[in-house]
């Protein structure tokens, strides 16, 4: 190690102090399975999920200075805390798959649970080996700056002042789940909507007779959206807003004016749609169904479902492909890095090595491995019953291509921060090629999509766990922490959330699809479940198809080739983020526009702080302070959501026991969106703090 210049952290390495304790890991358990479950929520309804280091860190700190627990206490509760999210952004990028794809229907059994935990711990527990294998020089390379974890470890050290942020988190839970409580119980409406008629369109020499019109619509009155927005702030918020406008404002009108056939001519269309409806929902009359076919709300919402997101995919194909592109100099050059790493790990570590070097040893670590592609052999040929020769090659693809990523997201980590790490890029190019290689061995049917999507679900776990994994151990690294016992932690908390996470996932897809059901006995048609409007699923909606589309030829080719050629023209038009747009328009508008209204806030922020010049480290103060209030509602407005779909999955349904008004005015839900943004805006400037006080760590965020 003479090549390196020695680093002196925070905590000295001969320095004897508590970390390891029984208080810091369930703490951290804890903060696991609440931020995992969270992010798992906001991830099925946006697409998108928040880095939980920053969040971890002062939840952490502020319960462990009650009990005076020593910094590095709180480094390891940080680490263990901050790895749910990860586990739950591979749950929800790939599990969900299975139900949209029609092999897990009904979504909750005991066997599939089984299956889904064992995917997740093995994708979770792979990623911590090979970030073992991979710390030692990653950590210590000055080329890589790793933001976030300099950021959270800047936290642990400012708290050891005493100042901390956790009140503001804290407080905004409580709004965000106070405001999703009272949406439910009908207090305002969360959307108003509205279908405006253009006219009829006759086309002279055929039988064609359309009638055009447009949706319009309110954002979501949700404080998650609205705290993701001002997260990701104006320019990504409105390129996420800007696919929205496309898919509804241009696309949808646009094949409805001419697609859409008039009813008075076109009876016969109808009322063989809406025997279709019948089929799905046998609580439809014939009069109820054909009424609902004949809905100009219901029909936009069907162009949209069946031809614009198609289209939505395929430029999302595209954009993965591009950023990869994009990155292709660290991806060669992390490849390159992991090689070296190998063998210098391979070397072990010197028996009297320092504390703050050790990390799990390299024959518990090559034992690990092996376990998970055993287990992934065993879950390929027994659970998803294909031959030995299919489940052979899965599992050492799935090795190959987790140990690739791995690297890739850890270096990408470094550079970026697991905020922008593209883990969904990252796990549709595995199951691309897992799928292919698959295909060419012979593998069809569900056996086949349902090991394509195994193998794809345990790489993007594995990759995702990685990249989170090593921020922490930077962190860790620069306050004196212990790698080994931050990685044992890590692997309690993956086996916890991974056992968790599927239990997350079925009671939001049960409750959905019941208050759906609740819905339509009132009369107010809703579709629930994975894939519907509630929860999109972007991600796991695209794997499936893209799995079935390829071992089974189930694809809408024509649509996906029409979107990869758009995802070609935005490249072209130099559009900063084609992925970005292309998810908004696969989203729900009222979701892409909360988004935009939120990053419109944070953008007023940003203009107030220039108005009362402010300084560097007042800018900072308010960011901080921001942050944590978005962050507070996501969390808050999950939460609930969570309980809501728990209950719904009971047929318990809040709304029918109390209700504030049975059909309330949108002015109320003006009054919520402006308190949201009261809070977003006003405490963040009145919590800049004096100009001469010093600049505390950026969230980095």
């Amino acid at each position: 190690m003479a090549e390196y210049k020695k680093y002196v952290p925070f905590v000295s390495a001969e320095t004897n102090m508590k970390e390891f304790t029984i208080r810091a890991l369930i703490i951290g358990l804890f903060f696991a399975v609440i931020l995992g479950a969270a992010n798992a929520y906001l991830g099925l309804k946006a697409g998108m999920t928040i880095a939980a280091t920053y969040p971890a860190a002062v939840l952490g700190m502020a319960i462990l200075r009650i009990v005076k627990g020593s910094i590095l206490e709180e480094n390891f509760a940080r680490t263990v805390g901050s790895i749910g999210e990860s586990v739950a952004a591979g749950a929800i990028f790939t599990l969900p798959a299975f139900f949209v794809s029609g092999i897990w229907s009904p979504f909750f059994t005991p066997g599939h649970y089984i299956t889904s935990s064992l995917i997740l711990i093995a994708g979770g527990v792979l990623g911590i080996m090979f970030v073992a294998l991979l710390r030692r020089v990653m950590v210590e390379d000055a080329e890589l700056p790793f933001p976030e974890s300099l950021a959270a470890s800047e936290i642990h050290k400012a708290g050891q002042g005493g100042s901390g942020g956790s009140k503001f988190l804290f407080w905004a839970m409580g709004l965000g789940g106070l405001i999703k409580l009272l949406a439910e119980l009908r207090l305002f409406q969360y959307l108003w909507e509205k279908f405006i008629v253009f006219g009829k369109q006759t086309i002279t020499g055929t039988v064609f007779q359309g009638q055009g019109g447009m949706l319009l619509s309110s954002p979501g009155v949700s404080p998650a959206y609205m705290g993701v927005g001002y997260i990701i702030g104006p320019k990504l918020g409105a390129l996420n807003f800007s696919g929205g406008i496309l898919a509804w404002g241009l696309l949808a009108p646009m094949i409805m004016y001419f697609l859409i056939p008039d009813v008075s001519s076109h009876l016969e269309f109808f009322k063989n749609w809406a025997g279709f409806l019948m089929s799905k929902d046998t609580t439809l009359t014939a009069q109820a169904a054909l009424d609902k076919v004949e809905s100009p709300t219901y029909q936009i919402g069907q162009i949209w479902r069946f031809i614009i997101r198609p289209i939505a995919i395929g430029g999302m194909l595209v954009s993965a492909a591009f950023t990869l592109y994009r990155m292709r100099k660290s991806l060669t050059a992390g490849v390159a890095r992991s090689i070296t790493d190998v063998k210098k790990a391979a070397s072990g570590i010197e028996q009297h090595a320092p504390r703050t070097e050790k990390d799990i040893s390299f024959g518990w670590i090559m034992f690990g491995i092996a376990a998970v592609a055993i287990l992934t052999f065993c879950i390929t040929y027994f659970i998803f019953e294909t031959n030995v020769l299919i489940a052979a090659v899965a599992s050492t693809v799935m090795i190959i291509l987790a140990f690739f990523f791995a690297a890739v997201s850890g270096y990408l980590v470094g550079i970026m921060g697991s905020s922008n790490n593209p883990i969904s890029g990252l796990t549709l190019t595995a199951l691309v090629v897992t799928a292919l290689i698959l295909v060419g061995l012979g593998v069809q049917g569900n056996a086949g999509v349902a090991t394509v999507l195994g193998v794809a679900a345990i790489v993007c776990v594995s990759a995702a766990v990685a990249g989170e994994m090593l921020q922490d151990l930077k962190a860790g690294h620069i306050l004196g922490g212990t790698p080994w016992r931050m990685q044992v932690g890590d692997i309690l908390g993956v086996i916890l959330a991974g056992a968790v996470m599927f239990v997350v996932l079925a009671y939001l897809n049960e409750g959905d699809i019941a208050n759906g059901k609740n819905l339509a006995s009132q009369g107010m048609g809703y579709q629930g479940g994975f894939g519907s409007k509630n929860l999109s699923a972007p991600q796991a909606s695209l794997m499936a198809i893209l799995s079935r589309g390829i071992v089974q030829g189930q694809m809408t080719w024509p649509l996906i080739i029409a979107g990869m050629l758009m995802g070609v023209a935005f490249i072209l038009m130099q559009v900063k983020s084609p992925m970005l747009v292309s998810v908004g328009m696969y989203l729900p508008l009222e979701t892409t526009f909360a988004i935009f209204v939120g990053g419109l806030i944070r953008g007023a922020v940003d203009i107030f702080a220039e108005k009362r010049k402010f300084n560097a480290a007042q800018r900072v103060r308010v960011e901080n302070t921001g942050v944590l209030l978005a962050s507070g509602m996501i969390a808050g407005e999950a939460l609930m959501g969570l309980l809501i779909a728990i209950f719904a999955v009971m047929n318990i349904f809040l709304y029918d026991y109390f209700v504030f008004f049975k059909t309330p005015t949108f002015y109320i839900s003006f009054i919520v969106l402006a308190i949201i943004a009261y809070v977003l805006i006003q405490i963040p400037l009145k919590n800049a703090g004096k100009p001469d006080e010093p600049a505390p760590p950026s969230s980095g965020m």
